[in-house]
């Protein structure tokens, strides 16, 4: 079975520059926020860390999430939302794709 990817029409855009092993993203910039569409390997781990509001989906695969005190396990279709300042850290379970919605222009840099 054919691993699940991004098309081209999200892979030309610029690619987020980060620290974080097995972690791909994708840049769509406005003028007031940002949307990364991420590729996370099974391997990869986000650490604990905060920042401005945060709303994503799972667009395919399994995403262990702790948003504050609280872990959910979120799968395909599945949605989340992050307020400012709640400390937060996923780990995937599988490969998984995730678009991310930040509500701040400069969260993320391009490479």
């Amino acid at each position: 079975m054919k691993r699940a990817a991004y098309p081209d029409i999200i892979r030309k855009l610029p690619r987020v520059k980060h620290s974080m092993d097995g972690v791909e993203g994708w840049l769509a910039q406005g003028k007031d926020f940002q949307i990364v569409f991420f590729e996370l390997e099974p391997t990869a781990r986000v650490p604990p860390h905060s920042h401005s509001a945060q709303f994503g989906v799972v667009m395919e695969g399994e995403l262990a999430l702790t948003i504050g005190d609280e872990t959910g396990t979120y799968k395909k279709g599945d949605t989340y939302f992050i307020p400012e300042g709640v400390v937060h850290h996923a780990e995937p379970r599988s490969f998984v794709l995730a678009m991310d919605f930040f509500a701040e222009p400069d969260r993320y840099r391009a490479v």
